[in-house]
């Protein structure tokens, strides 16, 4: 756990290490783990996350996830493109879930992991909607949102092929990068222009999470 939280300390319940990175309630806390009993039951049948990454379930997912609305906790409306497992999106859901009308959608191509986002958000009681469709085919779910997220999905070249278009006025974006993210940042410096924060990861040394606005093609 040092190497992936190493502003936590080791020993600590897994709750207030939850809250180093961002609030959690006790309620949110129970929603949390719902999901993780059914991620490892679906887990047994559909990879939906690295098997290698399950025993890490709290750090390398949860909290990582977490840093997300400890940057925008105001927001109240996300996408998430490429949802997958349900990281971040539905992390995002239950942290957000029962405070003040709020609605996450999450967009995966996959119909497998489509059936576990529903069924996970139905069990976990969260204001999550699942829409089983490509990105390229999700315009009206990306500009209903404040905010859109990516976490190890694509390229940030291929992030602004989706979403570019949409990234204008307060809508903003937060793509969660790896040890990568500066040469992905010049590789889109040719054909667009956008604002950029750079907000270093908590649980991963070498990562960084990019929050993207103002976005246009040169």
């Amino acid at each position: 756990m040092a190497d992936l939280m190493p502003n936590l300390k080791a020993g600590q319940p897994v709750l207030e290490q939850l809250n180093e990175i961002h609030p959690v309630s006790r309620e949110t806390m129970v929603r949390l783990t719902a999901y993780r009993d059914l991620l490892y039951k679906w887990q047994a049948k559909t990879n939906l996350v690295s098997p290698a990454t399950l025993p890490e379930f709290w750090e390398r997912h949860v909290a990582d996830s977490l840093q997300l609305v400890s940057i925008k906790p105001e927001v109240r409306s996300w996408t998430d493109l490429g949802s997958g497992g349900g990281f971040p999106g539905l992390v995002i859901a239950a942290a957000i879930a029962g405070e003040r009308p709020a609605s996450v959608r999450l967009i995966e191509s996959n119909q497998k992991k489509s059936a576990f986002l529903r069924q996970a958000a139905s069990r976990m009681g969260v204001p999550a909607s699942v829409f089983n469709t490509r990105i390229e085919s999700a315009t009206e779910q990306i500009t209903a949102a404040e905010v859109i997220t990516a976490r190890a999905l694509a390229p940030l070249v291929r992030l602004l092929d989706w979403t570019g278009a949409c990234l204008t006025g307060s809508r903003t974006a937060l793509f969660m990068k790896g040890r990568d993210f500066r040469r992905e940042i010049e590789d889109c410096r040719g054909d667009w222009k956008f604002d950029l924060v750079e907000h270093p990861s908590r649980i991963d040394p070498a990562g960084c999470i990019l929050e993207i606005a103002s976005v246009s093609r040169r």
